[in-house]
């Protein structure tokens, strides 16, 4: 595809919103969720589903398996950023991106040098004991001894701050997604199948005709976007911009 038409688009926005999902992190190594490859479809045997595990009953009902899944399937503090990342970096810091909202909770949106990410769903390297609120790094989850992590103050359970199945969003934090979503020039949806609610129902809210969604799969929101990707949101971005090349 040529890029040049939508070079020329970040060139001359000032206020570009990105909103990402799962994709945008499976090139840093982190697998998704719902594609053919992704955690979900991974599961068998007569193993208990995800969905199940990621539960704030399941979670209250049966920690240390929630803690066994979770810190050998959710939680991978070595991964680096890739491309995407760094490029959506670039323009925040040449005043061009106004927000990245994700879905993902693995931080490296952060870790690459975005400032202002709003984490929808949470993130792991947020945790706080469910009794006094003590805050823990995602180190301190990863060392406890136990079969889960206990708080050092209080002895009560430490819980990610990551929003888990029956468990509701931030209303002040979608609030403002939403209004970043509602006043952008340029929207780019990347690396997500736009069926999780009701985060993706947040991309409806853009007016504007410069929607630019990029995916491998198809989503149900195809035939609202003005530029269509079937490609890698890392090579996508890195073209796409100035800024997409690691340090």
């Amino acid at each position: 595809m040529d890029f040049g038409q939508l070079k020329k688009l970040m060139a001359e926005s000032r206020n570009i919103v990105f909103f990402g999902g799962a994709g945008t992190s499976t090139e840093s190594g982190i697998p998704d969720f719902r594609s053919a490859d992704g955690l979900y479809q991974a599961q068998g045997g007569g193993q208990i589903a995800p969905e199940e595990i990621l539960s704030h009953d399941f979670f209250m009902a049966r920690t240390a398996d929630f803690y066994d899944f979770y810190r050998s399937k959710m939680v991978y503090p070595d991964v680096l950023p890739n491309a995407a990342h760094y490029a959506l970096a670039g323009l925040e810091q040449q005043g061009r991106l106004a927000a990245v909202i994700t879905q993902n909770i693995d931080g490296l949106y952060q870790k690459a040098g975005s400032r202002n990410v709003l984490e929808l769903h949470g993130s792991v390297h947020r945790n706080f004991c469910m009794n006094c609120r003590e805050a823990y790094s995602l180190q301190d989850v990863l060392k406890s001894e136990g079969e889960y992590p206990r708080c050092k103050r209080c002895g009560g359970i430490v819980k990610p701050d990551v929003v888990l199945y029956q468990e509701s969003l931030d209303m002040d934090l979608l609030q403002r997604a939403a209004e970043y979503i509602r006043q952008a020039d340029v929207l780019i949806v990347a690396g997500t199948s736009l069926t999780v609610q009701p985060a993706a129902g947040l991309v409806r809210l853009y007016e504007g005709s410069k929607f630019i969604l990029i995916n491998k799969s198809a989503t149900p929101m195809d035939g609202m976007a003005n530029y269509l990707i079937s490609d890698s949101v890392a090579k996508v971005l890195a073209a796409m911009t100035a800024g997409g090349e690691s340090p």
